[in-house]
This record gives structure tokens, C-alpha cells and sequence, in this order.
């Protein structure tokens, strides 16, 4: 995992070049990653806790998918292929793009491009990457996400409030 390729970015998203993942973090560089918010028709959302075995963040709750989008790879191609690895989703219809966050360090610096699904049906979450999946209601995740003692993501909290709040966002 720590040999893929991904894209090395400047602070405006433009390609610096290919560059290894176990470098890209080491050295905190600029890179590219997408997260999916996957809501139910009860407009619950999914979130996932990371497994235990991760590098980053492990046994945080966070987005319902995410990923760094490799080397060669669109955003949206990406946001795709994540929805399937991780949660055995495969969207018949194209992703809806919500808005992109800039790479800081709250963000593990990360150009963010979040998107949104409606899901429904069964999940398969990949039990190497995932340790627990649970809906949630957004007044509930609005309160839990406030609190600062609940082991959510920094990238989560700062696309919650976001999703939540777009005209607040910086």
C-alpha cells in the first residue's frame, strides 16, 4: 500500500508528478483524495470506522468512503472505484460532486473532492479497510460531530461542517 503511486500536487491542485504514498505522507505532501457521503432514503448517513490495522487515523469513524486517487486516475473515476472497494457499491449513476476543500493540514494535506450517493440497498464493507459501518441521523452526527470527545477524522469534521454549513465554509 505504501509503494502506489499517487499525484504530488502544488497548493492550486496542479500535477507535480507521480510520487510514492509512503513519501507522499512522510514528507506531508500536497496530494489528491475523494470522500463519499453515502445517505439512505431516510437521508441517514453511512460512516465507516476505520479499521485498526490502518496507518492513518485507525479506528476513527469517518466518511462513508474515501481514498487517495492514484497516479493516472480522474477524481470521479476514483470516487467510483472507492465506493466499490470499500462498501461493495456500484453506482449505476454518476456521483454527485458537492464541493472540493483546499489541502491543509486539518485535511492531512489533502485537495478533498467530496461527493454524494443515495444508497439503499446491502453493503459489503471491505473488513481490511473498515471495522464498523452505522447509519446515522444528521441532527445526531450534528451533535456528535460538535462534540470534541467523539473519535471522529479531522477530515470528516471539517467535511461535516461543510455539507452542513456551506456558506461558513473557508
Amino acid at each position: 500500500m505504501n509503494d502506489e503511486l499517487l499525484y504530488e500536487v502544488d497548493e492550486h491542485d496542479r500535477v507535480v508528478g507521480p510520487r510514492v504514498r509512503g513519501e507522499v505522507h512522510e514528507l506531508g505532501l500536497r496530494h489528491r483524495a475523494v470522500h463519499i457521503l453515502v445517505f439512505n432514503d431516510l437521508e441517514e448517513i453511512l460512516l465507516q470506522k476505520r479499521s485498526r490495522t490502518k496507518d492513518i487515523n485507525p479506528g476513527l469513524w469517518d466518511t462513508s468512503a474515501a481514498g487517495h486517487v492514484d497516479w493516472g486516475e480522474s477524481y470521479d473515476d476514483c470516487a467510483m472505484r472507492e465506493l466499490g472497494e470499500e462498501l461493495g457499491i456500484a453506482s449505476r449513476s454518476p456521483l454527485r460532486f458537492l464541493f472540493k476543500l483546499p489541502a491543509s493540514a486539518q485535511t492531512g494535506w489533502e485537495f478533498i473532492q467530496v461527493y454524494r450517493v443515495v444508497h439503499s440497498g446491502a453493503l459489503q464493507p471491505d473488513p481490511s479497510e473498515i471495522d464498523e459501518c452505522r447509519w446515522f441521523g444528521m441532527n445526531e452526527l450534528d451533535a456528535w460531530g460538535s462534540s470534541s470527545g467523539i473519535e471522529l477524522t479531522s477530515s470528516f469534521r471539517l467535511i461535516w461542517q461543510t455539507y452542513r454549513n456551506p456558506e461558513t465554509a473557508g
